[in-house]
């Protein structure tokens, strides 16, 4: 299984980080030049819904998803350049006997955010499990496709983030795919983390904190917030009954 590290030619300092990433668990890969928003000015007006780092970071996305589709193995990994890997994922990056084999995606990444998953776990090695991924998890930091998904997506006209288009189980690029998340997770992204000690902030997190800032929500009533309460809890007692959970993916 090929490993790719997407990575913008203006950034030898993250290429720097990864290689050390990639050297210290033991394993290889191919670097794909980003396509990069600073010299692309027509991304400013490819889509409302997406910012021109977006728009760029998307087609990046979308040339590893080509290089798969075109390629003999069965799966690809796609990293981003600002990832920390676990010191346990060489042995699941080195070989893909371990991956579901109706899975069309596994996301090796955690966000430490809460998403919904299976109850149900398989163990595939002494340390990680897999796990059936059924809600939004922000992120396309690192993660593992198949040739036919990559065909899927290269193949449809793609409107949203790349880790939306991936992981938001609203879309139906991702609601009609069978993903599952890495348990405990390989791999995080580095500004999440450790961004003071390496300097590696997220591009995309800079620009959406400034729209989130700019679309601030006014703070709800006290019966607003009871009304989201009981939805949250409407939510956990329908995710009980499908055999599903909340939980916050832990980093191996």
């Amino acid at each position: 299984m090929k490993c790719m590290v997407i990575n913008l030619d203006r950034s030898p300092d993250r290429l720097a980080h990864v290689t050390a990433e990639f050297a210290k668990v033991g394993v290889s890969f191919d670097r794909v030049p980003a396509v990069d928003a600073l010299h692309r000015p027509e991304f400013a007006a490819t889509s409302p819904s997406l910012t021109p780092t977006e728009a760029a970071c998307l087609m990046s996305h979308k040339v590893c998803w080509t290089i798969i589709a075109d390629g003999e193995d069965a799966f690809g990994a796609i990293f981003e350049d600002d990832v920390l890997l676990s010191e346990a994922a060489g042995p699941m990056l080195s070989d893909d006997g371990w991956i579901p084999a109706n899975a069309d995606i596994v996301k090796l990444e955690t966000y430490l955010k809460k998403t919904v998953i299976a109850m149900k776990r398989t163990c595939v090695s002494r340390v990680f499990s897999v796990v059936r991924l059924y809600g939004f998890h922000i992120g396309a930091a690192g993660y593992i496709i198949s040739k036919q998904a990559a065909r899927d997506l290269i193949a449809r006209s793609l409107d949203a983030p790349a880790d939306h288009v991936i992981f938001d189980p609203s879309l139906p690029t991702s609601s009609s795919k069978a993903i599952y998340q890495l348990l405990p997770a390989l791999c995080v992204q580095n500004d999440l983390i450790r961004e003071k000690a390496f300097g590696l902030t997220s591009l995309l997190s800079e620009e959406r904190l400034v729209r989130a800032s700019a679309n601030s929500a006014p703070k709800r009533s006290p019966a607003e917030k009871l009304l989201v309460e009981a939805r949250r809890i409407s939510r956990q007692i329908f995710d009980i009954w499908r055999f599903r959970r909340e939980k916050t993916i832990a980093l191996a």
